[in-house]
């Protein structure tokens, strides 16, 4: 018998944790953690349970062609070459762009936070701007584009990554990393040991707020109105840091009354500047310019934060007010009481926690799709962002810093699509500063495209891993769509329910059967600075091959051979690595990585300013105001919620969220069967209380309905849920197997979700916030 045990690190979702993988006799027998990785000190059951993944009798093996019309029960899926398979999805592709344009083609993307995806993530998005597609279904819009991209506009970039090492108060805020980033979590855990305080906000007491020093219960899809109360009351005694915000803030800067727009150099006075900015000087009691970014002489100036002042312009008199003062006087219409009212929690507990985050800091903060999935989620991130700029922490010792990483080659080949082709990207027109400007497209807009053809028409889709109908919503429409489309082709490791739509399923490769490169690990800098090329452990199981090898083979069918390497998948990662000065050889000799003398610069913006359009952290955002938004967080109830559809209250008066659960990971999983036996049906969870006005009883079957639709799950109870709020399971496929009785009633949650509800800047989707009811099941027949 041989036995091998090779390191390596899980790629199952983004905490990316360091393992060892023991293979027998040629095949996968067990993955546990790797002591000796910074990531390896935990490791999940998802993780562990790999090798039901790797070797499971579902696996497909072979591509696979339909042979039966759209809708019909069996597809009677016929094995076929790889070369029948690529050449039917080229000339496809390139007979849709020919007759219709290449953006006739869409892309859809699973997640690199919560799959493999990221061993090819790059390739596919150079393969999509390659064809000249702009458009690509993310999952940016309910995942990760509030806390990496809708921050830019306060800080220039993402959120950073707690300086867990050194913070003195954390906040974790719609974000339970024992369920998604054990890295993360193993990293709380020995920070809470040493003393940090915790704060978590969260509608379920769950994870880490069990350890947490102040848990607020707040109510689904109203964070934003919680995070102005706190700042509010932040801001009235003086708790935040002044400096920060007058030196590096646009806190000082005069906003005009007349046109809300920030009063410039060019407004007073003939060849003024318009990047030029103009704030009130209170000791001189004048105006006085300030230019964009660091002004290392503004402590010569005191500038005001409050008051309202009136000034001559080229076109004539006009009064303005500092963009502090405006925030400042939104909070405050947020008084703690009236934050209660909005968010069940208690006004005590919010003076509490703004005196904590005062008193305890550094303050650091990490929010991730507890708040992200909601209509209102762009200016939540915003109103987040500016409580946390009140502690003046942001890139600091304690706070939230951007670790040195690895220097890699960006081959996501933006600058290969036709310069003409952004600007036709699905609901930038609609959303022009929302996740569409990276060309990353919502269901919404792709159903309607294939639909209705409106604004033009889609007819072809090549996937990769997506389950856009158990986890997006409207799922009834998104069938409808795939339907209709002239052709699509859908990769996978499994003949998932997506799948089954499509015309062409190509078989991928586990992330256990080929390579992968993580250009650091993100929990600290020693974690960030260690670049590691994760070996195939075994060989890929029948005719699967790795997305990376399908795009590659898909490039030089459709003439991208020049932008792919001439084919060669090794010269793409070699270029690809360059910066870092680090080789694949090398790479391949040390599959423990390679540890790069790396280490963080903190306050990186007092020598570059902020990557905002003042240069400083965005307070008041004109760039948000410009496209007709509000340029300050203003909270706006939940759209698909019982304050703004009062008339859902007879009918729907509970509020509905969802959440992750250990055993799963988004729709996948559910196959393996030591997850299943553990998890065997879905669940939702209500405090027993309302259950039992309803008439239900622990681990009876349950109806959940919403203007929407109906799903049937399993009752679980949880006394430390609000007694108005359900919290539901997601991924769960249609089918009804132990469904409980022949009615088949579908399991998905997404069926309980309109697309006809999002977010006005990212188009984000209520899968957080919704009305519902509950009632106990019929009995089965």
């Amino acid at each position: 018998m041989t036995l091998q045990r090779i390191r390596g690190y899980c790629a199952l979702c983004i905490s990316h944790c360091g393992c060892i993988s023991t293979v027998e006799n040629g095949v996968l027998t067990k993955v546990e953690p790797d002591p000796d990785h910074p990531t390896g000190g935990n490791f999940c059951i998802k993780g562990k349970a790999a090798p039901e993944l790797v070797n499971s009798p579902d696996r497909l093996l072979t591509p696979v062609k339909r042979t039966r019309p759209k809708g019909d029960p069996d597809p009677g899926w016929q094995a076929i070459s790889w070369d029948e398979a690529l050449s039917f999805t080229a000339s496809r592709m390139k007979e849709a762009a020919k007759q219709f344009g290449p953006e006739a083609v869409a892309f859809s993307v699973t997640t690199s936070s919560g799959t493999a995806i990221s061993d090819a993530m790059p390739w596919i998005y150079r393969l999509i701007n390659g064809f000249g597609s702009p458009n690509a279904v993310s999952t940016a819009h309910v995942c990760n584009w509030h806390k990496d991209f809708a921050t830019a506009f306060t800080f220039g970039a993402d959120s950073g990554m707690p300086d867990f090492k050194r913070t003195g108060c954390l906040v974790l805020w719609g974000f339970n990393p024992t369920n998604c980033w054990l890295a993360q979590a193993s990293a709380i855990a020995e920070a809470k040991k040493r003393g940090m305080k915790l704060i978590v906000i969260d509608p379920r007491q769950v994870g880490l707020a069990h350890k947490a020093d102040q848990w607020l219960r707040v109510r689904q899809g109203t964070d934003g109105a919680l995070a102005l109360g706190i700042a509010g009351v932040m801001i009235e005694r003086g708790w935040y840091d002044r400096d920060f915000i007058s030196t590096w803030s646009n806190g000082p800067f005069l906003i005009r009354d007349d046109n809300g727009r920030h009063l410039v150099e060019s407004d007073l006075k003939e060849g003024g500047r318009a990047d030029n900015y103009v704030a009130w000087d209170g000791s001189a009691g004048r105006p006085v310019v300030c230019g964009r970014g660091p002004q290392h002489d503004a402590s010569s100036h005191q500038l005001s934060l409050a008051g309202t002042f009136e000034l001559d312009t080229l076109h004539g008199r006009t009064t303005c007010r500092p963009a502090f003062e405006l925030y400042a006087s939104l909070c405050r219409a947020y008084s703690p009481e009236r934050t209660q009212q909005i968010t069940g929690v208690p006004a005590e507990q919010i003076r509490l926690v703004a005196e904590m985050l005062y008193a305890h800091g550094p303050v650091a903060y990490y929010a991730w799709s507890g708040v992200g999935q909601s209509t209102n989620a762009t200016q939540t991130s915003r109103a987040m962002c500016l409580l946390y700029a009140l502690t003046g922490a942001i890139d600091a010792p304690g706070g939230n810093v951007y670790f040195a990483r690895p220097k890699l080659s960006n081959v996501f080949g933006r600058n290969l699509i036709p310069v003409a082709q952004p600007a036709k990207t699905l609901g930038l027109m609609e959303r022009p500063l929302g996740p569409a400007k990276s060309g990353w497209i919502t269901t919404r807009e792709l159903y309607r495209a294939i639909l209705e053809e409106q604004p033009y028409p889609v007819k072809g889709l090549v996937a990769f891993g997506s389950s856009l109908l158990h986890s997006r919503p409207s799922p009834e429409e998104g069938v409808r769509a795939l339907r209709k489309l002239d052709f699509y082709v859908h990769c996978d490791l499994f003949l998932t329910p997506m799948a089954a739509e499509a015309d062409v399923v190509l078989p991928v490769s586990s992330a256990w059967e080929r390579e992968g490169i993580a250009d650091g690990f993100r929990v600290n800098q020693e974690a960030d600075a260690l670049l590691q090329l994760r070996t195939a452990v075994v060989p890929a199981r029948g005719e699967s091959r790795s997305d990376t090898w399908i795009v590659f083979e898909l490039a030089q069918r459709l003439g991208l051979k020049d932008q792919f390497f001439d084919g060669n998948i090794d010269a793409g990662i070699e270029s690809m690595l360059e910066p870092s000065r680090v080789t694949l050889e090398t790479l391949r000799a040390h599959p423990e990585g390679i540890a790069l003398p790396l280490s963080t610069e903190y306050r990186k913006y007092t020598q570059h300013g902020f990557a905002t359009p003042t240069g400083r952290v965005e307070i008041y955002s004109q760039a948000l105001h410009d496209i007709g938004q509000s340029a300050l967080p203003d909270y706006v109830a939940p759209a698909a919620s019982v304050e703004q559809h009062p008339e859902w209250q007879r009918h729907f008066p509970l509020r509905l969220t969802s959440a992750k659960w250990t055993y799963f990971c988004h729709s996948q999983f559910r196959n393996l069967p030591s997850l299943r036996d553990k998890m065997p049906d879905p669940l939702i969870e209500v405090h027993p209380d309302t259950a039992r006005t309803r008439d239900i009883d622990e681990h009876d079957w349950v109806v959940i309905r919403t203007p929407q639709g109906a799903i049937r799950a399993r009752a679980r109870f949880n006394r430390t849920l609000e007694k108005d709020v359900v919290c539901a399971q997601y991924g769960w496929a249609d089918q009804t197997d132990n469904a409980a009785g022949a009615d088949g009633m579908s399991r998905n949650f997404s069926k309980l979700i309109s697309n006809a509800f999002y977010d006005p800047i990212s188009g984000s989707f209520p899968l957080r916030a919704y009305a519902c009811q509950l009632e106990r099941a019929a009995p089965s027949v």
